[in-house]
């Protein structure tokens, strides 16, 4: 199964939101079926086959989720990361700012959904299949 060495060498390789779907195309490789990423600390839990489950740790210094989500100002940040004008930290933050405690990425289907703290889908999206 893969390791949470495998998973940060090829994290190591994207540096803002146009680098997502060539990431997950190589962790996929790896044997990755999906993964739970947490806003607050920068945990992600990484999930294969057989119940396989390995979590990378907190990141970085706990951030505060906003209580309430602001999907309007969510988006634009998000577009904006998915565009490669902001990097990951940056990310994070605005993540917190609107709200959003996690995401969940699911390989099968390739989507990445977003939740707020009271565990309410904000935003499904589907994730571009890079031909790398």
């Amino acid at each position: 199964m893969f390791t949470i060495e495998q998973i940060k060498v090829a994290h190591s390789k994207v540096k803002n939101g146009a680098d997502f779907p060539s990431y997950l195309q190589e962790i996929i490789q790896f044997g990755v079926t999906h993964y739970v990423a947490y806003v607050e600390d920068g945990n992600v839990n990484y999930y294969g086959k057989d119940d396989y489950k390995i979590s990378s740790g907190g990141k970085y210094e706990k951030l505060t989720i906003a209580d309430k989500s602001d999907k309007v100002h969510f988006e634009a940040d998000l577009k904006a990361h998915q565009q490669g004008k902001t990097n990951y930290p940056t990310f994070c933050n605005d993540c917190a700012k609107a709200g959003i405690e996690k995401w969940a990425v699911c390989m099968e289907k390739m989507t990445c959904i977003y939740f707020d703290k009271a565990g309410n889908n904000i935003l499904a999206e589907m994730i571009p299949i890079t031909n790398n």
